[in-house]
């Protein structure tokens, strides 16, 4: 090897190694100076409304099942037809019944379950 091919060696080889150092220092600070990484501040409140927004759904969840149990109960149809979506509070109820008296009887069962704050009774009747 030449003296000149060592050389261009070496370059290349320091060349390849500066993005690393600057990638590995770059944005690091010390106790004079910031880094330049962003910072992450503790929130509180936003915790809370996410523990609340996490017990919203799991309590939409558990009513919107005491929905389907109290349609499954029913003793003149079983509303397999219906399907039940709860969100703060609010039950919609949505798919096909047979007549309009079992609409209301639906909307009627779903408003008296703990926890429904109002009915959107979306039901279609079958003709």
């Amino acid at each position: 090897m030449t003296a000149t091919s060592v050389k261009l060696i070496a370059l290349i080889t320091g060349l390849g190694a500066l993005p690393l150092m600057v990638g590995l220092t770059g944005c690091a600070g010390d106790r004079y100076h910031q880094s330049t990484a962003p910072r992450i501040e503790y929130n509180p409140t936003a915790e809370r409304d996410h523990n609340q927004s996490t017990d919203q759904s799991v309590e939409d969840s558990r009513t919107a099942e005491r929905v389907r149990e109290a349609l499954a109960a029913g003793a003149d149809y079983k509303y397999d037809g219906v399907r039940v979506i709860t969100s703060n509070g609010v039950v919609q109820l949505s798919g096909f019944v047979h007549t309009s008296a079992q609409k209301n009887t639906a909307g009627e069962v779903a408003r008296k379950i703990v926890g429904v704050q109002s009915v959107e009774n979306n039901l279609t009747v079958k003709d």
